[in-house]
């Protein structure tokens, strides 16, 4: 230990890095062993650093405390960015039943953590700790300690919710597993049969867009125009190509384009909206326009061209400007039809037709630079830090609060996250991080959170856990963790049918656990419960940083 005493003293920079190194890997190995089937994950780093802190290997507390803050802003600003495109979209259709469930597990969590508190005489932030621990959620903890440190609280009671929370911690990803295990039981889940009925209800529920070709009949649209179809624009068909009955070649079908008795067109929407248009138009044709002659033909291009971000289709003007008509258009794993008023983002794909000459110019336009999907936006990063850091700062009152409730370095730059890659852009800068990017940053976010919160709460986490207080906590975080998901998971299955992979990725997002979730996907033997997991996980993630707040705040 001389070794490392005079290297703190002689070159502390060199010291700080010999531990966090020592901590991170130890960590990561740790995290890496299975018990059971099931792995620890990125809280191995926690419990190293608690372990080293216990030992006397620390950091200096300052450059700790620092490191331990800006790892949580870039991991919670990274899943912020990763959650905002589909946030909105999650809370539509059966998004409002999934999450009305989910606030009401983050709320049945916060219920039994102070009930329980008040029973066994557990200090608040202790309790706010413990509800974080249970529920498997880092940024719970990290909003509760920058609230504690925003109402100057002193240095123990800040140490005091890590040390609930590692305590918490590790039963918890084991109580989602058993719940999970316990509600397939009591209700006898045929997990093959189950998977096999989601998919059913997946496809039934979510419409692909078809292609129908259609012979004009209708005598009343002789001469009108493409876009003065009646039913054109509420049914969102759009008209790709076009084959006049006086002509053998097959053309791109324009706005202006005027349709005759005879024509042959082929129209791109979901087969309810196609039969719908069917009924003004005329018949089905036998003919494939795809596979007749012509010089008409598709492409997809990649919206690059940051001078065209934000626009609608219509406003591109590509079928007046380039003469091509955009048909569909590909958002990550979302397919819209590409209606006159849809708003395009950078790196939204566009499927267009038209002939060769015309496609060449309109990909000019678009800019079709492929490889700029994998440029990290870095300007934009920090920008959108910047607005979360003063975002997270703004104080809400809520009434019977000593002190305002602030969504702090865990809430703001998430919000501000979700908010502004769901807008695609801020001012001139695009909001776009490459999936690689995001992930590297989210893991070296809370690598650092988790290694200097073990560091900064180890030196009296041994004392403390295996006392009779310790040993509190841990009873009472297994109650936080199961009684809130069995209720949930019961009556979910009860009173609303749910399939069993939607009540596993339910649960497993509304803990924000995706251990569960490889749980519950393993089980399954398919993706189908990441549906539900992704519905409720970013809204989930908000309520617990609120949440967490309120509990530690509340005496």
């Amino acid at each position: 230990m001389s070794f490392i005493q005079h290297l703190q003293e002689s070159s502390p920079v060199a010291h700080d890095l010999l531990v966090f190194s020592i901590v991170v890997l130890a960590g990561i190995g740790l995290g890496n062993i299975r018990v059971a089937g099931v792995r620890m994950g990125v809280a191995g780093v926690l419990f190293t650093g608690l372990m080293a802190s216990h030992f006397g290997l620390r950091p200096e507390a300052g450059v700790a405390h620092f490191l331990k803050d800006f790892g949580l802003v870039l991991f919670v600003f990274a899943l912020g960015m990763q959650m905002g495109p589909g946030f909105f979209a999650s809370l539509r259709r059966q998004g409002h039943v999934l999450n009305g469930y989910a606030f009401a597990l983050v709320l049945g969590g916060a219920f039994v953590a102070l009930l329980g508190g008040w029973l066994l005489d557990i200090p608040l932030p202790a309790v706010a700790g413990l509800f974080a621990g249970a529920t498997t959620n880092t940024p719970a903890l990290g909003a509760v300690q920058q609230a504690l440190q925003s109402a100057h609280a002193d240095p123990a009671t800040v140490t005091l919710p890590a040390l609930s929370y590692a305590a918490a911690y590790p039963l918890a990803i084991v109580g989602i597993i058993v719940s999970l295990i316990l509600l397939r039981g009591v209700f006898k889940i045929d997990v093959v049969a189950e998977a096999e009925a989601f998919r059913g209800e997946q496809g039934a529920g979510v419409e692909p867009l078809q292609r129908m070709n259609l012979r004009v009949e209708n005598p009343n649209l002789d001469g009108v125009a493409i876009a003065d179809v009646p039913g054109i624009l509420e049914t969102g068909v759009v008209i790709a190509r076009h084959r006049p009955a006086s002509a053998e070649d097959v053309r791109t079908a324009m706005p202006e384009t005027r349709l005759h008795t005879g024509d042959l067109i082929m129209a791109v929407g979901t087969q309810p909206h196609l039969e719908q248009f069917r009924l003004v138009i005329g018949s089905v044709s036998e003919e494939n326009l795809m596979k007749a002659p012509g010089s008409v033909t598709y492409r997809r291009v990649v919206l690059t061209n940051k001078r065209i971000l934000g626009k609608t289709v219509r406003e591109l003007g590509l079928d007046h400007l380039h003469n091509v008509t955009v048909t569909r258009v590909s958002r990550g794993d979302l397919i819209f039809t590409a209606l006159p008023d849809l708003r395009l983002q950078f790196g939204d794909m566009l499927q267009l037709v038209g002939d060769e000459e015309s496609l060449n110019g309109a990909t000019k336009a678009l800019g079709n630079a492929v490889q700029m999907l994998q440029e990290t936006k870095f300007a934009a990063i920090f920008a959108g830090i910047l607005l979360g850091v003063l975002l997270g700062l703004y104080p809400l009152h809520i009434e019977g609060l000593p002190a305002p409730v602030k969504l702090g370095l865990a809430g703001g730059p998430l919000v501000m996250a979700i908010l502004l890659s769901h807008l695609g852009r801020l001012g001139p800068m695009i909001m776009h991080m490459p999936l690689n990017a995001n992930r590297a940053l989210r893991e070296l976010g809370i690598i650092l959170f988790l290694a200097n919160v073990g560091l900064l709460s180890g030196e009296k986490f041994v004392e403390t856990v295996v006392s009779t207080q310790g040993l509190q906590w841990v009873l009472l975080g297994i109650a936080v963790t199961m009684l809130p998901l069995l209720a949930v998971g019961w009556l979910a299955r009860r009173w609303h049918r749910m399939n069993f992979m939607s009540v596993c990725g339910l649960l497993s997002g509304g803990m924000t656990d995706p251990p569960a979730l490889a749980f519950a996907t393993t089980m399954a033997r398919c993706d189908s419960p990441a549906v539900a997991y992704a519905t409720v996980y970013p809204l989930t993630m908000l309520l617990r940083i609120v949440v967490a707040q309120i509990i530690a705040q509340l005496g």
